[in-house]
């Protein structure tokens, strides 16, 4: 790209996050009666269903808007930083006084009432049902410790890291809706350490650099350990492998991930950035282009949630009853909105790191997609449908959770915004 091209894709970014998403989330999300955010939106926007409060997207949230309120000028104003700094601090009071199972119990509770109170979840009897939502909050104080230059916040997510941290070396952690048999590990767990150490080795920084060497240390190890134990000879990562390292045949353990790859790719990339490791970097670059060739969708196009290992439809014949393959069975051929956000983004990252043009045909490929199947038809509410179906028409499905959620679209158009303007 040459200088006028980038200044047109920065523009036309910028604009799609102050303009489509911000514009939809403020004031949607602000609850101010209770504090936190609201985000149980239908997917296409029109009404909020629930005023539950899932702790997994209220540590998103609070890493928004920490992000948000540290961005530089001219993306946006003093004035509207101080504005995501106020609604920062609203979503790190809610969580510190709710997200909790006790005050010295440091596992997070995964859903509350409106006002806090811990909510089961169907016939579930635990409250902390997954590890996942623990690890966003501790982005979330992470972030905000930096942008508020509060220490607390960082004490916060550095206690509720170890305690993460304790739970998964005595594999005793919940992953629910898709809980996986011990005798398995899930690609999700070492992939999100590696940007949680990211995101408090960050804030370590600021408030506690004797952390720093630690917090390296650990996102080597994550790291490498997909690298070296979920990702294949062809830089292919199985989202499945043994609790002793090895693959697992059927569906459970040949089935990749196309968007989680991808979004680990550049999770791996600024892990190998900080410990100036290159052929680190190298394989991260490798892992985003395989993921996107075997992840599109060459007769509808898009990237299809779920591939074989060597690209081509998957076989059902696998009678497992893990939830995971049930996922897999009867979602493999959704369009996710993240999925394309994060490829947005890392076939950016890579474009400029890397100078190879297939990269920017990626970032293209994906750009004609997003932006003719994801914008939502009603220009006035302006955020992206979340899921579509095969074909790219809308479709009303839970992916997780029953929420909207605006974590990966703000991130990557931020990301991007602040890639394309060095």
């Amino acid at each position: 790209m040459n200088e006028n091209e980038t200044r047109r894709l920065y523009d036309f970014y910028l604009d799609e996050l102050r303009n489509n998403i911000l514009r939809f989330w403020l004031p949607r999300c602000e609850d101010t009666q209770f504090g936190g955010y609201l985000n149980c939106f239908d997917n296409r926007g029109t009404k909020l269903v629930s005023h539950d409060k899932y702790t997994w997207s209220q540590g998103r949230f609070l890493w928004m808007f920490s992000k948000l309120a540290m961005t530089k000028a001219p993306l946006f104003t003093e004035e509207e930083r101080n504005r995501f700094l106020d609604l920062a601090e609203t979503g790190y009071q809610f969580l510190k006084e709710h997200c909790l199972i006790s005050k010295d119990d440091w596992r997070c509770v995964f859903l509350t009432e409106r006002d806090g109170t811990p909510k089961r979840v169907g016939n579930y009897d635990t409250l902390d049902m997954s590890i996942y939502a623990d690890c966003f909050v501790v982005i979330g104080m992470a972030a905000y410790s930096i942008a508020s230059g509060n220490p607390e916040a960082y004490d916060f997510a550095k206690k509720l890291y170890n305690s993460i941290k304790d739970r998964i070396d005595r594999n005793e952690f919940n992953t629910l809706p898709y809980p996986l048999d011990g005798a398995y590990r899930a690609h999700g767990i070492p992939m999100i350490l590696t940007n949680v150490a990211k995101e408090l080795y960050e804030a370590a920084l600021v408030h506690d650099k004797a952390s720093c060497p630690g917090l390296l240390f650990d996102m080597d190890r994550t790291a490498t350990d997909v690298v070296t134990h979920f990702m294949d000879r062809n830089h292919i990562i199985h989202e499945v492998i043994t609790k002793d390292d090895a693959a697992v045949p059927g569906l459970l353990g040949q089935h990749a991930n196309p968007g989680h790859s991808i979004e680990d790719s550049w999770f791996i990339y600024d892990a190998a950035k900080l410990l100036n490791k290159s052929d680190l970097a190298k394989t991260a670059a490798q892992i985003m282009k395989k993921s996107f060739e075997i992840g599109w969708d060459e007769q509808f196009g898009g990237i299809l949630h779920f591939v074989n290992l060597d690209g081509e439809k998957l076989e059902f014949n696998s009678e497992s009853n893990e939830p995971t393959v049930t996922l897999v069975k009867g979602g493999w051929g959704d369009k996710l909105w993240w999925v394309h956000s994060e490829t947005l983004y890392a076939s950016l990252l890579f474009y400029k790191i890397t100078k190879d043009e297939e990269y920017l045909r990626i970032h293209d490929k994906t750009f004609a997609y997003v932006f003719n199947h994801f914008k939502n038809p009603d220009a006035s509410i302006g955020e992206w449908i979340q899921i579509l179906t095969r074909e790219g028409l809308p479709q009303d499905k839970v992916v997780a959770l029953p929420v909207k959620d605006p974590f990966h679209i703000t991130r990557n158009l931020l990301l991007i915004c602040e890639l394309l303007s060095k």
